[in-house]
């Protein structure tokens, strides 16, 4: 399949995606940059909690209750996005949150634990909820040969409100600790705003089919997990991006820890995270606009395994801090070629289970990030830095199965089971340019 020219006759590149760029997109990516710059709780809910008064097992375990409903949440966001459309999911989630946050500051004395405890697993849930929408809205309306560029820009958008965010929250501190969950909730209601405003409404849904058929939403439902579950290439994808996750979950919670022990400034750890911002910030659509000429699976192969061998890079013996920028840097840098294939790959199927594939995508891989920290502190504190030799065998698996999941990418499993006997497959697009047929499913 030929790569889409600009203009000019070149391969599309950077200000040919942000001219192609819908101006809904254009609002969702603010939308998300917006909520994103006050993403505070999972940052700052520990150091709150202890500031007023928990101790800090008990404001730990509220921490991994909010991932329990973060990782929950995605699973929801992907039912909502079907059944309401992703424009009423994002107004839901973010109005819900909004609520839920403002209240943390009247519910955060030691006495009130149980009722915070149901709070934050609520609020894990509505918060994460609207990201199966994005996505979806995301790829239903960016121009197909832009869809990976356009899950960059959202990545883009999300690294910026992340960057910018602790420095606001930082201010905010000074003078009054409230003022972050405050600041939280009306960033997530101006969201709720905007969506309502700004956004598309969904299409109206045909007319309910006859009753004596059942219950038609059920059986669909079962039918998309159950499609799901037997296509084989997704499964492999949904692998890889668990061992991702594993490997990308020890960037922020071994590393610092690793570092320091290492006799390592804790500055040092502050400039690899800055440096990681900033490459991501201002070179990821770049990359992108290069990698999109690329097969969807040379992209996430390729990336996944220089991500996670950079990744492996810290446990190198007698890492003096240059070294360890330059290994941040390479991990980075395999991040930015396979980041956007991967996270656009679920949004190839069919419009009527794609919410379902996406939030599928993003609950494993929060799963992945949850469950990360706590297996890398058990590995390194019995093999010390034999955790970045293990990242580097995950890092492997994660990109033979990312190549396994995204080749050919094309490929549906109807057309598999249809075309078993075929003598070849037909190969799959450049990774930015995968053609969105109705029986396509992203596997």
């Amino acid at each position: 399949m030929s790569v889409p020219k600009s203009k000019d006759g070149a391969a599309p590149g950077v200000l040919d995606a942000l001219r192609a760029t819908p101006r809904p997109v254009r609002y969702l990516l603010g939308g998300v940059l917006l909520n994103q710059l006050g993403a505070f709780v999972q940052t700052f809910l520990v150091l709150y909690l202890t500031h007023r008064g928990y101790g800090v097992d008990r404001a730990g375990f509220l921490l991994g209750a909010y991932g329990v409903g973060a990782v929950a949440g995605t699973v929801l966001g992907g039912e909502l996005t079907l059944r309401l459309g992703s424009r009423n999911t994002i107004i839901a989630a973010m109005g819900g949150s909004s609520v839920l946050v403002f209240v943390i500051p009247w519910l955060a004395e030691p006495g009130t634990y149980p009722v915070l405890l149901g709070l934050v697993v609520l609020l894990g849930l509505m918060t994460q909820a609207y990201r199966p929408a994005a996505s979806a809205l995301l790829s239903e309306l960016m121009p197909d040969e832009f869809r990976v560029m356009g899950f960059s820009m959202l990545r883009i958008a999300m690294n910026i409100g992340a960057a910018a965010g602790p420095l606001l929250a930082a201010g905010l501190i000074q003078i009054n600790w409230n003022l972050l969950f405050w600041f939280d909730g009306v960033t997530a209601l101006v969201y709720a705003l905007l969506a309502a405003a700004l956004l598309p409404k969904p299409a109206k849904k045909a007319s309910a089919q006859d009753p004596a058929e059942g219950a038609p939403a059920e059986k669909e439902k079962q039918s998309a997990y159950g499609g799901m579950a037997r296509d084989y290439r997704f499964l492999f994808y949904l692998t890889s991006m668990l061992l991702s996750a594993l490997v990308y979950a020890q960037f922020f919670s071994v590393l610092p820890i690793d570092l320091e022990d290492a006799g390592h400034s804790t500055a040092l750890y502050s400039v690899v995270l800055t440096l990681s911002s900033a490459l991501l910030i201002s070179l990821e659509l770049a990359v992108t606009a290069r990698v999109s000429r690329w097969r969807a699976s040379t992209a996430a192969t390729v990336g996944t395994f220089v991500y996670c061998l950079g990744v492996a890079g810290f446990g190198l013996p007698g890492s003096v801090p240059a070294l360890i920028l330059l290994t941040a840097a390479v991990s980075v840098g395999g991040l930015m070629v396979s980041g956007p294939t991967l996270w656009a790959h679920p949004a190839k199927a069919e419009q009527k289970v794609r919410g379902r594939y996406i939030a599928a995508s993003q609950a494993v891989f929060g799963l992945g990030s949850a469950i990360g920290p706590a297996l890398g502190m058990l590995v390194w504190t019995r093999y010390g830095d034999g955790i970045w030799l293990a990242c580097g065998v995950l890092g492997v698996l994660a990109a033979v199965t990312a190549y396994a999941g995204l080749r050919p990418s094309d490929e549906t499993p109807e057309a598999d089971e249809a075309n078993e006997a075929d003598e070849a497959a037909p190969e799959d697009p450049p990774a930015g340019t995968g053609a969105r047929e109705d029986s396509a499913v992203a596997g």
